[in-house]
Order: C-alpha cells, then sequence, then structure tokens
C-alpha cells in the first residue's frame, strides 16, 4: 500500500464523521523547504523515533543549543495513562530515552522525567515503559502524585488562570524539554504541546471548569516555558482520545515535530492530525496573546524525509 494511500484510508475509516483528513495539509506541511541554515521548527517523518530524533536535533544545531554543561534538565513527556506503549496513549519510549541521551551527551548534570498521571502513577509509570528506558538512560523518575510536590506560582497576564500549583521539579531545574504525544483528545479535539502542560499542575480540574481551551493559552504566559518541544507522531492515536481503547485508534505515522515554538508545534499537529488549527480553541487564543505563531507560512521549516 502506498503512503499515501494508507493516510487516506486509515482516517477514512478512523475518524468520526466531518473530521475527514486533510490530504492538501498533511502534502503542505511536509513540501521542499528553503535550505537555510536557521529554523524555526524541523518536521521529520519515514524513520524510527530515535533515529529521527537524532537528525532532527542535529539540524536545530544539537542538543547543545538547549543544554549546557552542568546544568538539570526536565524532560516532560505524556505519561497520563496505565496502557501499552503500542496504543500511543503516552510518549513513545524510545523517544523519551533518546532525548535523556542526547542530555547527558550535551554535558547535563542531571535529568528527571515525571508526569502528573491520571491513572495510578505506579503502573502508569511501568506499563507505559517510560520508566524503565529513563531509568536505563541514567534519568530520574520524579513522583506527582501528591499536592505536597506543587508550588504555588502566579501568571500575569492570565484571563482566567492567574495562579496555579506547579510541580517543583519544573522550579528546582534549568532547562524544560517538553515532549507530548500528538492524539485524539475528547475535551479539546486535540493534545501536544501546549496542552502537555496539564501534567506539571496539580489542580486541573479548575481548567476544565474555567474554560479550559484559556487557561491552556494562560499557563503559557509563565516565565517556565520549555526550551524545545518535541511532538511525537510516531504512532498517533486518532479516536477515543485521550486513553484509546485499542490498537484500532492508532495510525502509524512515523513523523516527529521539533520546534521552540509551541503554538507553531501545535499548529503542524493539528494538520497531522487532519483538523483546522483554528478548531482547536487554545491554539488561535494563545496566537493572538503572542505567545507562539499559528502562521506556519511566515516561519522557515526544514523538512525531512529519511
Amino acid at each position: 500500500m502506498k503512503r499515501r494511500e494508507f493516510f487516506r484510508t486509515s482516517f477514512g475509516a478512523g475518524i468520526a464523521a466531518g473530521a475527514a483528513l486533510s490530504l492538501g495539509g498533511y502534502d503542505k506541511l511536509w513540501a521542499a523547504a528553503p535550505g537555510n541554515a536557521k529554523y524555526d521548527m524541523i518536521a521529520i517523518m519515514g524513520g524510527n523515533p530515535d533515529a529521527m530524533f537524532d537528525l532532527a536535533i542535529q539540524e536545530l544545531g544539537g542538543m547543545e543549543t538547549f543544554v549546557k554543561k552542568g546544568q538539570k534538565v526536565l524532560v516532560k513527556p505524556n505519561i497520563g495513562w496505565d496502557v501499552v506503549p503500542d496504543l500511543a496513549a503516552n510518549t513513545n519510549p524510545l523517544l523519551v530515552k533518546r532525548i535523556i541521551e542526547h542530555c547527558f551527551k550535551a554535558g547535563a548534570k542531571e535529568v528527571y522525567v515525571f508526569d502528573h498521571t491520571c491513572d495510578n502513577w505506579v503502573n502508569t509509570y511501568k506499563n507505559s515503559g517510560i520508566e524503565k528506558v529513563a531509568k536505563a538512560a541514567g534519568a530520574k523518575m520524579v513522583p506527582g502524585n501528591s499536592e505536597n510536590y506543587y508550588q504555588q506560582i502566579s501568571i500575569p497576564g492570565g484571563v482566567k488562570l492567574k495562579s496555579a500549583k506547579v510541580h517543583e521539579i519544573l522550579l528546582d531545574t534549568d532547562v524544560f524539554i517538553n515532549v507530548p504525544i500528538l492524539k485524539d483528545h475528547n475535551s479539546t479535539r486535540m493534545t501536544a504541546s501546549l496542552k502537555n502542560t496539564m501534567g506539571i499542575v496539580w489542580d486541573r480540574g479548575y481548567w476544565h471548569s474555567n474554560n479550559l481551551h484559556q487557561c491552556i493559552a494562560d499557563y503559557a504566559l509563565f516565565e517556565r516555558k520549555p526550551a524545545l518541544n518535541v511532538i511525537d507522531c510516531y504512532n498517533v492515536m486518532v479516536k477515543h482520545g485521550p486513553q484509546g481503547v485499542s490498537k484500532e485508534d492508532v495510525v502509524q505515522m512515523k513523523s516527529q515535530i521539533l520546534t521552540t515554538d509551541w503554538v507553531a508545534g501545535d499548529t503542524a499537529a493539528a494538520k497531522m492530525l487532519g483538523v483546522d488549527p483554528q478548531k482547536i480553541d487554545y491554539i488561535p487564543i494563545a496566537h493572538k496573546m503572542g505567545i507562539g505563531n499559528m502562521n506556519l507560512d511566515n516561519l522557515n521549516i526544514k523538512r525531512i524525509k529519511m
């Protein structure tokens, strides 16, 4: 089966009525880009998660661009669900491991990994496959299951979210690398970079009851922003998100997006999911608030097919 046919038939069968994949948008995302030295985004496809990251981070100048010798690093995947890796509810373990390895290669003193999980954190860390690979790579897994781990911070300029309790590890590290997985979500239609921050805060219930999309954008005003966003689009859950039901919910896209602009990253991710970014409310809200740029045509994007 040809790749174009694979995407067309998989999404045609898998996505609910009215949410068809825009192949025109997908092709545009992967179209040829000018060969300039500096890029706002790397969009790569066709390899394994670790190999894609190796090549993509090189195009951004290497991990040394983001992590300096002796720094403490927080790598924040999505580890929210007690689900095996094949169901794509959590970030791909191979990607998480490779990012950690690059951090240490760049001279990181310590690397920490955590998420405020939705399911039991012990089971989720284990069954996601992330705990095993993170420890093998030398990182430390940090629990996020107690309010005692969270500290109150203010969010100047927030419309709905003016303060939040964030995990102390975010405040105690020098570099924050955001590693979400792209997938369908029943509350926001899509989750990726911006929404992954809900795993950093304690009281997610407040967000859900006070304009979730605005709260997602508001949180992005907080000064501790990601130095790098790495969106895992290898296996993508296209329905029944965020937890998923079976492998029938998953399409293998073998792709990855790296960017320092999480609004741009989520815009590109929405296009990959076949959704108009304007309909993911927190994306245009964040754009209008000046948090990032959703106009991909104005960005210098390096596209790579392996």
